[in-house]
C-alpha cells in the first residue's frame, strides 16, 4: 500500500486536473458546452436510454441532466421518443447531426491532447491512460465515496489508509 504522503499527493494533483478540463472545454464549439458533449458521448458509448440513466452516469442532478438534455434536443443532435414500456418517460438517442457534432468534438479534444501531449512518448500516454482506467474502476467497484456498492453514507466513512481504527471520519481533501 502507498504511503500516505502519496495518497496527499494524488488528491493535490486531482484537484489541479480540472485546469485540463477547462482547457479541452475551451476546444469545444460555444454551442456545444461540456455538458452537452457529455450527454452526446454516454449516448453514443451506451446507447439509447432514460433520462434518469443519464442522470445516473453523468452523476448530477435530475434538473441538470434535463437542461443538458433540452440544449442538445433544440439542436436536433438527440430526439426523445416515448418509452413503449411507459408512456410517461421518453428515450433519449442520438440524431445523425449529433453524431456528426460528437466527431467534431472528438476531433477537437484528440487534437487538443495531441498538441498539449506532443512531448510525450507512446508508452507515456499508454501508462496514463492505464493507470487512469484502473483509478476510475477502483472507484466503480467500491462506490462513490469510497464505499462498497450498497452501503449508505451513514454507514460508510472514509478514514486515513493507514489507520485500523474503524470509528474514523474524514472528509476527502
Amino acid at each position: 500500500m502507498a504511503a500516505r504522503s502519496q495518497y496527499e499527493e494524488l488528491a493535490r494533483q486531482l484537484s489541479a486536473v480540472g485546469a485540463v478540463k477547462r482547457g479541452l472545454a475551451r476546444a469545444l464549439p460555444a454551442e456545444c458546452p461540456g455538458g452537452s458533449a457529455a450527454v452526446l458521448a454516454l449516448l453514443d458509448q451506451h446507447g439509447e436510454m432514460r433520462i434518469s440513466r443519464l442522470a445516473e452516469l453523468l452523476a448530477v442532478d435530475m434538473s441538470v441532466t434535463s437542461r443538458h438534455v433540452a440544449h442538445v434536443a433544440e439542436r436536433g443532435w438527440i430526439e426523445r421518443s416515448p418509452d413503449p414500456a411507459d408512456k410517461r418517460s421518453r428515450i433519449l438517442r442520438l440524431t445523425p447531426a449529433g453524431d456528426d457534432v460528437l466527431v467534431d468534438l472528438n476531433l477537437r479534444v484528440t487534437d487538443t491532447f495531441a498538441h498539449h501531449l506532443q512531448e510525450w512518448s507512446d508508452d507515456d500516454v499508454g501508462q496514463l491512460n492505464t493507470l487512469l482506467a484502473r483509478l476510475r474502476d477502483s472507484f466503480a467497484r467500491r462506490g462513490s465515496g469510497g464505499c462498497a456498492p450498497g452501503k449508505h453514507s451513514d454507514e460508510c466513512r472514509l478514514r486515513p489508509a493507514d489507520s485500523d481504527d474503524d470509528s474514523y471520519t474524514r472528509t476527502p481533501v
